[in-house]
């Protein structure tokens, strides 16, 4: 089950860097829903490869095909099996890191795990997996949106040293989040990241940086009181991503600068519901949400392969200069803001129809 992901609405991706296909197969999708190929290519389309100067330059259409469980456009309540084709496949790229594992990458922990690893991209561990991912997560997404009204939006907050000001996330759009390459709503800020990418990329180097994403209209009561609280599998979804080492949510790690008389949100009336004045908790008290934005962050550091020279050793234990060949982002940051969405998506879904069966049994 290493790579099937969810409860109700599960998720199985499939398919390695180089081979010929990748996809996912979503069993638990509700019946009725209905869902074209349009649906789902508009966000492979923002997370594909080679859409501008700041991404690989790997030349992948990455068009999506519904091979089952949608007829005539509607989901049949069926497994949907989804495919995208590997079409500029270049093996030959890594025939000789064969040998040697490289720095900070899949290669040595796949190798000793499973005796035999894919003999050319990462395999697994490439981004090339996240496709299967998105093209679930736009399904989810279109349900979500549909049944409760839920907006996903995440954009890029930070690159290496440069941090964008603060965004209102109450009514941030992905068409303002998609005005720059970058993908980050703050003109002036996405103008230094993109510069700050280009050099890296020139020295061949790489970034990281931090992803945001906040989630709107959440119905309450999403998750569960003790091991399945929302964050953890928030925290969950977002730490099987490729490249993320953190997360947080709400007021972050920076609420534990504050004392409880400045961080607790304060109830109020919103309206016809009760709803909280501020929202530091992000969307989530005692692992549940409580209707207010769902606002997280997500970590990920700078792509572990890179084109400079780097001494390090082969499986034999012989020291080795690698330079990498391959072609990678200078930074994953851009290409990621939908990968965060769908993971999201897939999470909230499958919290929301476990709660639906909660409410048929009351």
């Amino acid at each position: 089950m290493s790579s099937t992901y969810g409860t109700l609405f599960r998720v199985t991706t499939f398919g390695e860097s180089h081979c010929a296909a990748v996809g996912a197969v979503v069993d638990g999708c509700p019946s009725g829903l209905k869902i074209s190929t349009a649906d789902i290519q508009q966000q492979l389309d923002r997370r594909r490869p080679g859409q501008s100067h700041l991404s690989t330059p790997r030349d992948e259409v990455d068009q999506v095909v519904i091979l089952s469980g949608v007829e005539a456009g509607v989901a049949l309540g069926t497994p949907i099996a989804l495919t995208v084709a590997n079409r500029d496949q270049r093996p030959g790229d890594y025939g000789a890191m064969n040998t040697i594992p490289r720095p900070s990458h899949a290669d040595y922990t796949y190798q000793m795990k499973y005796g035999v690893r894919a003999s050319s991209g990462g395999g697994r561990s490439s981004a090339r997996e996240t496709i299967g991912r998105v093209a679930a997560g736009a399904i989810a997404e279109k349900y979500l949106h549909e049944t409760y009204g839920v907006e996903i939006v995440a954009y890029v907050s930070a690159v290496g040293e440069i941090d964008a000001p603060w965004i209102d996330p109450a009514r941030l759009t992905r068409i303002e989040v998609d005005q720059t390459p970058v993908r980050c709503p703050d003109l002036a800020a996405s103008a230094q990241m993109e510069k700050m990418i280009v050099d890296a990329a020139a020295e061949k180097d790489s970034l990281g940086g931090i992803i945001t994403c906040v989630c709107r209209n959440v119905p309450v009561g999403l998750g569960e009181p003790v091991f399945n609280k929302l964050e953890a599998l928030l925290a969950q979804a977002m730490l099987s991503i490729p490249a993320v080492k953190g997360f947080d949510l709400g007021s972050g790690f920076s609420g534990t600068r504050l004392k409880g008389s400045q961080h607790n949100d304060l109830f109020v009336m919103k309206g016809d519901r009760i709803g909280t004045g501020t929202n530091r908790s992000g969307g989530v008290q005692g692992g549940i949400s409580n209707g207010e934005p769902i606002l997280f962050r997500v970590a990920f550091k700078p792509t572990a392969t890179i084109g400079q020279p780097q001494k390090t050793i082969d499986f034999s234990g012989s020291s080795v200069v690698l330079e990498a060949a391959g072609r990678h982002d200078p930074c994953v940051l851009p290409r990621a803001v939908p990968i965060v969405e769908a993971m999201a998506a897939l999470t909230l879904i499958d919290l929301a129809l476990i709660q639906q069966t909660r409410m048929n049994r009351g």
